[in-house]
Formats: C-alpha cells, structure tokens, sequence
C-alpha cells in the first residue's frame, strides 16, 4: 500500500523524467503536428506521456492523461485517479518560448489530493500534499518549503494566460481589488509561481480541462492558497468530459 508520500516521491521523480525527455526533444528539434480540436501537439508530449504511464502503473491507480484521450480513449472519473499533462504549454513549447511544465495529479473523492509540476527548463519541480499543508519545491538537489503570500497592500500581481488573455473580462472578475501588476505567462507554471508567493492571484475564465488545473491546485492548497470555480466554490473534479468551466486561483488570504 502506497502512502500519500510514497505517491508524490513516484509522481515527482516521473515528472522530472518526463521533463528530461522534453529538453532532449528539444535540443534535437521537432515537428509541431494538431490534434482534432486543432491545438498543437510534438513527438514530446507523447513520449513524456508515455513515460508517465509506464511508472504510474506501480501504484495500480487509474491513469486520464490527456493525449490518450485526445486519441479516443473512454475513461471514466472514478473515486481516485491521475490526472496527467505531460506537456503544459505545448504552444508555448513550440515557439521557443520556456514557458513549459509536466502536470501529474492525484485526485481523490472530487478533489487534488496531491500534485507535482515540473519545470524542465530550470531543473526544478514543485510538489504539495493538500490534507498535510505541505508545498514544496526541489532545484539543484535543494528542497525547500514553499508557501503563498497574503495579498499585499499595494495591490496583487496577477497572472494572466499569455496564449488566451481577455483583460476586459479579467478586470471585470477582480473588480474591487487593488491591481499593482499584471504578467503573462503561459502554462500551469502560474500555479508554481502562485505557490510560491511570487504572485497573487490567476483569474481563468472560460474552458480548461482538468488535466491543465490538478496539479497546480494541489500545489496551491498546500501552500496555503486557494481554486474555486467562477462561483467560488472550490473547484471539483469529475465533470463531464473532464472540462473546466474557468477557474480563479488565490494566494493565502
């Protein structure tokens, strides 16, 4: 029997696996192919998937993953599953931009129950454990604490999506909040930032899958911040077709 440990340990060390793969793919060069919904996918993201999958199997919990959906593949939400992007940012991963991470989730009973992002191109990877309130984040084989900051006085830095930004509609989601600065950054790497205390808040509105939020939101959780849907209710997991219906992520309040 795995503890909640022992399935981060596995997640992390897949994540960072997978991470390697797509700095080799980069460094060798690539061919940016589309999927049916037209948004792009490389020879990376099926490898790093693949990877995942493989070591994920020891823990005898269903995998969602989202290229093996993509191609079809019938999955139900069960009580505990995975929930896998193996490349977060595949737009941004394209252009050369490195604004990339690998998603791995856990999610138990309709909620992240643990998560890991890795961020291959500085090395790093962050993790958390929600019910623990630990959030963590290993570099240079240095593993530190990590914790969301409380909103400062002058005003929150907000994270906004670079390949779908609406700032009408951001502004209109933060109304009467003080706004000090706006940044935009692609991929679930905002979450790792948010975890962080780097940042403030990610106003998400419009449609995401849960692959591209479970991971972040166990990161955020347990770093003492928060993912609600639009309606501020705590973002759930389990939906039809796996789909989002937007989301806002906080910092500690």
């Amino acid at each position: 029997m795995h503890t909640p440990q022992d399935l981060i340990d596995i997640a992390a060390r897949l994540a960072e696996a997978a991470g390697q793969a797509i700095m080799a793919v980069r460094a060798q060069g690539f061919v940016v192919e589309r999927k049916s919904d037209a948004s792009p996918v490389t020879v990376a993201d099926t490898i790093a998937e693949a990877i995942i999958i493989e070591g994920l199997r020891e823990t005898g919990i269903p995998v969602v993953a989202e290229e093996m959906m993509a191609a079809g593949a019938a999955m139900q939400p069960s009580a505990r599953y995975w929930l896998v992007d193996p490349l977060d940012g595949t737009k941004e991963f394209a252009k050369g931009i490195d604004e990339f991470v690998v998603c791995i989730g856990l999610i138990e009973d309709g909620f992240p129950r643990l998560g890991v992002i890795a961020l291959p191109v500085e090395g790093s990877v962050v993790g958390g454990l929600v019910t623990e309130g630990v959030a963590w984040k290993r570099h240079d084989g240095i593993h530190r604490p990590i914790s969301a900051r409380r909103r400062p006085q002058a005003g929150l830095t907000v994270l906004d999506s670079r390949s779908h930004p609406n700032p009408a509609r951001v502004e209109r989601i933060l109304a009467g909040h003080a706004l000090a600065e706006t940044r935009h950054m692609g991929s679930a790497m905002k979450f790792a930032v948010l975890a962080e205390g780097l940042a403030d808040v990610i106003p998400r509105p419009g449609t995401t899958m849960e692959w591209d939020s479970a991971a972040g939101q166990a990161v955020v959780e347990a770093a003492g911040g928060r993912v609600t849907d639009m309606a501020g209710a705590r973002l759930a997991y389990g939906k039809p077709d796996f789909k989002n219906a937007g989301f806002i992520a906080w910092g500690a309040d």
